[in-house]
């Protein structure tokens, strides 16, 4: 007989963990399945987090998973979910190691995978000095010469957002500039260069830029690189349940993490575009309370 929960959270990093404390102060029985493989993982420090600002992601996932002990409702199984069936009463989840268990309400809390621009070493600078967010590392890297990666629209956000940061600004496109004359004019105001040459690499130490080097043999000095990467889901799952999903990729999901389809719920960086430890925990939050208030009202439909 499989192992009934009242709610099984996929995905345990920040969203999920946040919600297995709310639905674990709600009395509720949680299954939290995780494989362990975090998006940040490579990432040395998170920022703009109150109370736990310039720690390794790591170390906040394991004080998270700590405090968690304390509600002896919720439980971790070390998984990856393959497959999830809509059930007579709730969700089939099966993992990789052929583990099956059944949920009243599913979260999804497992994050995107990253699409780096195909240039050699913006993989292993990731997250290090190769950067997304300039509101989670831009100020260990003010006023710093900064390289935006990007051409066209995110370029020109880019460009307008890091000068609050730094005044050592390049642009490089990669090849011709797809600026318009107005957004050029309005870079140039902000002595912002674009250099639209090929890039042949970064040259870094271990993960740590400190040049761009050109297709034709130049090189610029840099000690950041900012770049806007496209993204796929890290699982398919809530769209093969029936979720609807937003222009952009992102679960489409109410203020509360409420998807498309009643008792599933979305959290974190799968249904939103601001990428933060501190929002996934915000969104997981909310998420595991309407989680409770949904099995709450089920139950009283029952009566």
């Amino acid at each position: 007989m499989k192992q009934h929960y009242d709610a099984i959270i996929i995905g345990g990093s920040y969203a999920g963990l946040a919600a297995a404390m709310s639905l674990g102060r709600a009395i509720r029985n949680v299954l939290v399945i995780d494989d362990g493989k975090p998006c940040n993982r490579q990432t040395p420090f998170s920022h703009n987090f109150l109370t736990r600002d310039g720690e390794t992601p790591s170390a906040i996932a394991l004080a998270a998973r700590e405090q968690l002990k304390y509600y002896d409702s919720v439980s971790f199984m070390n998984e990856r979910v393959v497959q999830v069936e809509k059930a007579h009463d709730g969700f089939d989840v099966i993992t990789d190691d052929g583990k099956a268990v059944l949920g009243d309400a599913l979260l999804f809390a497992t994050g995107i995978r990253d699409i780096l621009p195909d240039i050699n070493g913006v993989e292993a600078c990731w997250g290090i000095s190769v950067l997304h967010c300039p509101y989670c590392h831009g100020y260990e890297f003010r006023k710093q010469e900064t390289a935006i990666l990007a051409n066209g629209e995110d370029a020109f956000h880019l460009a307008k957002l890091l000068s609050q940061w730094t005044d050592r600004l390049t642009i490089f496109s990669n090849g011709p500039s797809l600026l318009d004359q107005e957004q050029r004019a309005l870079i140039r105001s902000l002595n912002i260069a674009i250099v639209e040459l090929g890039i042949a690499g970064l040259q870094h130490v271990n993960g740590h830029v400190n040049a761009l080097l050109m297709d034709n043999g130049e090189s610029h000095v840099v000690h950041a690189a900012y770049t806007r990467p496209k993204f796929q889901q890290s699982s398919e799952l809530p769209f093969a349940l029936g979720c609807e999903a937003l222009a952009s990729g992102h679960i489409k999901v109410s203020g509360f993490g409420e998807t498309s389809v009643p008792g599933i719920y979305a959290a974190g960086d799968n249904c939103s575009p601001m990428r933060s430890v501190a929002n996934a925990v915000a969104s997981g939050t909310a998420a595991g309370a309407f989680i409770n208030m949904f099995l709450i009202d089920r139950k009283l439909a029952l009566l």
